[in-house]
């Protein structure tokens, strides 16, 4: 508990953190998330649009010496969007960098508002799929914010409401879908539904099947 008495949590664009009383003021929270949306100059401006006097390396910096010194709870959350900065190089730039700071969660997130810009969708399912197994390699706790609501953490006894809830948090494995299928008695037949119905996707990632949560459309 902070010094104010209560839980304090700040989600922050982190365009200030190379500032020291910025990184003073914020340590004071008990929670912290700060965006990482691209690692490359040009991806970054693309994605942020920074005011003029911000530079990359120096937030990159600046993160990097708030991690080592925040006594709390710290978060990262990547926006993809499709064809900006969601390709496979830009990824592992990410991740590599989330692997410096060393966060104790990392969401990867997609546009679920209208947004400024026509141009800035969401990234595809798959290439969701691909940033949180890229992002797996280098941080402990990796989860998805698209958008969706639900009890995604418990059985609520109906199999494929389960199964939508906890695709939207995380891509699950063939297998772990056919041991859901077994502890609550329910037949494949409710996976194909969903997919034919346009809720589930399935892809495939270093030789081993996914299934995702349908992105909404906007």
């Amino acid at each position: 508990m902070s010094e104010f008495g209560i839980d304090v949590a700040v989600i922050s664009n982190a365009s200030l953190i190379s500032e020291p009383e910025v990184r003073e003021d914020l340590g004071k929270a008990d929670w912290v998330s700060l965006k990482v949306d691209a690692v490359s100059e040009p991806i970054w401006h693309r994605v942020n649009r920074p005011a003029g006097t911000l530079q990359l390396e120096d937030i990159l910096s600046g993160i990097e010496v708030f991690a080592a010194q925040f006594d709390g709870t710290l978060a990262t959350e990547t926006m993809l969007i499709d064809g900006i900065n969601d390709d496979a190089d830009e990824i592992r730039k990410v991740a590599s960098f989330l692997g410096t700071v060393s966060p104790d969660e990392s969401y990867i997130a997609v546009p679920t508002r209208p947004p400024a810009e026509d141009w800035a969708n969401p990234a595809s399912e798959e290439k969701i799929n691909r940033a949180y197994r890229e992002f797996n390699k280098h941080v402990d706790d990796v989860e998805y914010l698209l958008g969706y609501e639900g009890n995604q953490f418990s059985s609520t006894g109906n199999f494929q409401e389960d199964l939508l809830s906890i695709t939207a948090v995380h891509p699950m494995r063939e297998e772990g879908v056919q041991e859901l299928l077994r502890k609550t008695g329910s037949e494949r037949e409710l996976v194909d539904e969903l997919i034919a119905e346009g809720k589930l996707v399935k892809n495939e990632f270093e030789d081993s099947v996914y299934y995702m949560r349908k992105l909404e459309e906007n």
